[in-house]
């Protein structure tokens, strides 16, 4: 294990997630410990995309990496969302925990921030999927047999949701709509 880069996997439960683990699962210099996921405490669903916990734990057990939840208030201001990830980053750090991993695309002022909460606690962000075409992200992401249902969507294209992605639901959607979301 010498070198390895050793790791928890921000989850969302989502698509872009799931590739982005899969990318970081054939890096051979890197070592995943947890799944790590916020859960709105409320309600007992993912902060991102409102998934079950339920659902959660299922993911997390079939893929077969162990699952860490950060539970959060049902709406935390910036002060106690920056407060509690600290703690929870700062008990990871302390496990040797050196990296941590995300899915996200784009969003140029969102990957900033992670990276300057990263590195008070003394951790490095890695971003398997930053700037990829959406269109090949999704491509490959169907040609692995990922499958995925539509869980939340904006409020003129709700009708979307609870459909399962695949390339003819992409022909559906409006040219504005990013494939990737």
């Amino acid at each position: 294990m010498a070198g390895k880069k050793i790791c928890i996997f921000n989850w969302s439960g989502g698509k872009d997630s799931t590739l982005a683990l899969h990318y970081a699962l054939l890096d051979s210099e890197i070592e995943i410990r947890y799944l790590v996921t916020t859960i709105n405490e409320k309600y007992n669903r993912i902060s991102m995309h409102g998934v079950r916990e339920s659902l959660l734990i299922k993911q997390a057990e079939s893929i077969g990496i162990p699952l860490y939840q950060i539970r959060l208030p049902e709406l935390p201001d910036m002060e106690t969302y920056n407060r509690i990830m600290h703690k929870h980053l700062s008990e990871l750090r302390a496990e040797g925990i050196t990296h941590s991993i995300f899915g996200d695309i784009f969003l140029e002022d969102l990957r900033a921030y992670r990276e300057n909460k990263l590195k008070e606690v003394g951790l490095q962000a890695i971003f398997p999927l930053w700037k990829k075409d959406t269109i090949a992200l999704i491509d490959e992401f169907l040609g692995l047999n990922y499958k995925t249902i539509i869980v939340c969507a904006q409020q003129n294209l709700e009708y979307f949701c609870g459909k399962v992605i695949n390339m003819e639901l992409l022909k559906q959607l409006p040219a504005d709509v990013d494939s990737c979301g």
